[in-house]
């Protein structure tokens, strides 16, 4: 029926519409709906809904083209270049076409290039700087040990005591830092460190000598003074195969530091001294004159009062630091105890026609001409027995007075005495002292009256000394002064 109706209809159709086929979807709808109708309402309402459904189509067209304006512009100005685009497109499509063998070969060189696996300096720099990076925590503890080890000596050196804490933590510090440059000894940050620890490593060696040459340094401060020191400094532990010693350096080291804390002790007498000094140049300028005018005029010399305070005090501090020194000494380095004297301390004893303790026999075979260092010990007594007896023969002619005199000969053989527990007593050379101080007075028979003098000194000295004997192991008084041998105090 739809198909009767349209060709019926067709020659009254536009070209446009007959050229559409009838099996078109909508106007086979629509010719199916118009056979339904009856006559009068296609003359009638048919017409009226076309002219409506015309009218409103028109009417969203209107409404669609007021909204969609600028979108149909830019559509249609962007179709009239699709024809420009769309070859340069292409072109763009054929060239990166091209260019990706190109940028595979790239991508394959720079994997080849900064593989893992193949050394590159870029790489390498990119891995130290990484592992610096993740190492920094470490590296700023390494870098601290220099202040740290510093900080434990100057904190020890503060407060003027041999902190055991502080020198130990320096000395596990210095050991830690040694260690990393046996490890490392190639890098320049390990090296740089370890030469500051080096120095800070100085500073405490001198802190702990500085400590040895304190004036109240008693016995286990200085036995753990050089137990530091032989840690800190195994260098001057070390026996010379040319020495005689077996103490090292440190033994020299430590009777060098007593020496200069008993000369810087004697110094405080200074002014005692200036005085003695004084009555020397008094003394000596009555001596040049005429000796018979000076008895003439009654100007004998009756001084020395200076000089006997002066030597007094001398004496006396002499006394006990040097036996200090050597009995700390002697139980700091207990393997030299029992060492021979050598010639030096023996040639005095010689000239009194004593016989001295005999020394090791040297083998000819091993002798190469050149003479092995002696001991410290071996020699520092004849060293301080010369610094007294050389004050004595200058100071003591200005006493005149007997009773003086006995008094201070009397308090050096005390000296001599408690060095003579120790093996240095020198009691015998002031034999020589007396004689030689003698021969420097102006008196005619001076030498008879210095021997009588020192005589009776001496037997006072021994009398005193049997008594306190006696006394001190029970038997009688009388069999102390006239023991013969030679002269010793015991202990």
């Amino acid at each position: 029926m739809a198909e009767a109706l349209y060709e019926l209809l067709a020659p009254n159709l536009d070209q446009s519409s007959s050229s559409r086929t009838s099996h078109d979807s909508t106007t086979t709808l629509y010719l199916n709906r118009l056979s339904t109708l009856s006559l009068s309402s296609l003359t009638t309402q048919e017409p009226q809904s076309l002219a409506q459904l015309s009218h409103s189509t028109l009417l969203s067209i209107q409404s669609l083209s007021s909204r969609s304006n600028a979108a149909v512009i830019a559509s249609s100005e962007h179709f009239s270049t699709l024809q420009d685009t769309l070859p340069l497109l292409a072109e763009e499509a054929n060239r990166l076409r091209d260019e990706v063998p190109k940028l595979d070969e790239s991508a394959a060189a720079f994997s080849t290039t900064y593989n893992r696996s193949s050394g590159n300096e870029a790489l390498d720099r990119r891995k130290r700087a990484l592992l610096m990076e993740r190492n920094a925590d470490r590296l700023a503890d390494i870098l601290d040990l220099p202040t740290l080890l510093s900080s434990a000596i100057s904190s020890s050196a503060a407060s003027g005591v041999s902190t055991s804490t502080n020198y130990a933590t320096a000395l596990e510090l210095y050991s830690h830092i040694k260690r990393l440059h046996l490890l490392y000894s190639d890098s320049p940050l390990i090296n740089s460190i370890y030469t500051q620890t080096e120095s800070a490593m100085q500073d405490l060696t001198s802190h702990l000598i500085s400590s040895l040459r304190a004036s109240n340094v008693k016995l286990a401060a200085g036995m753990r003074t050089v137990g530091w020191l032989r840690r800190v400094a195994p260098e001057l532990d070390a026996p010379d195969h040319r020495a005689e010693n077996r103490e090292g350096l440190l033994g020299y080291l430590f009777l060098v530091c007593r020496l200069s804390t008993l000369n810087a002790t004697l110094s405080a007498l200074e002014p005692l001294r200036q005085l003695a000094d004084q009555e020397t140049e008094t003394r000596l300028r009555r001596a040049s004159a005429s000796p018979k005018s000076t008895t003439a005029t009654g100007n004998a010399w009756h001084g020395g009062q200076q000089t006997e305070r002066y030597l007094k005090k001398y004496i006396e501090i002499f006394r006990e630091q040097s036996f200090s020194i050597i009995s700390m000494y002697r139980s700091i380095f207990p393997s030299t105890a029992d060492e021979p004297m050598t010639d030096e301390v023996e040639m005095p004893f010689k000239s009194l026609g004593l016989k001295s303790m005999p020394t090791a026999s040297k083998d000819p075979s091993n002798f190469d001409g050149i003479e092995a260092v002696p001991s410290a010990l071996s020699t520092f007594p004849s060293h301080l027995t010369d610094l007294l007896l050389d004050t004595l023969r200058q100071y003591l002619p200005n006493v005149l007075d007997i009773t003086s005199r006995e008094s201070l000969l009397t308090q050096v053989l005390y000296c001599a005495g408690s060095l003579g527990r120790l093996g240095g007593d020198f009691s015998l050379m002031l034999a020589m002292l007396d004689t030689e101080v003698g021969d420097g007075q102006d008196d005619s028979d001076g030498d008879e009256g210095d021997a009588t003098h020192w005589v009776e000194v001496m037997k006072k000295h021994r009398e005193l000394a049997g008594r306190l004997e006696a006394l001190a192991s029970g038997t009688s008084s009388g069999e102390g002064p006239d023991r013969g041998g030679p002269l010793r105090i015991r202990s």
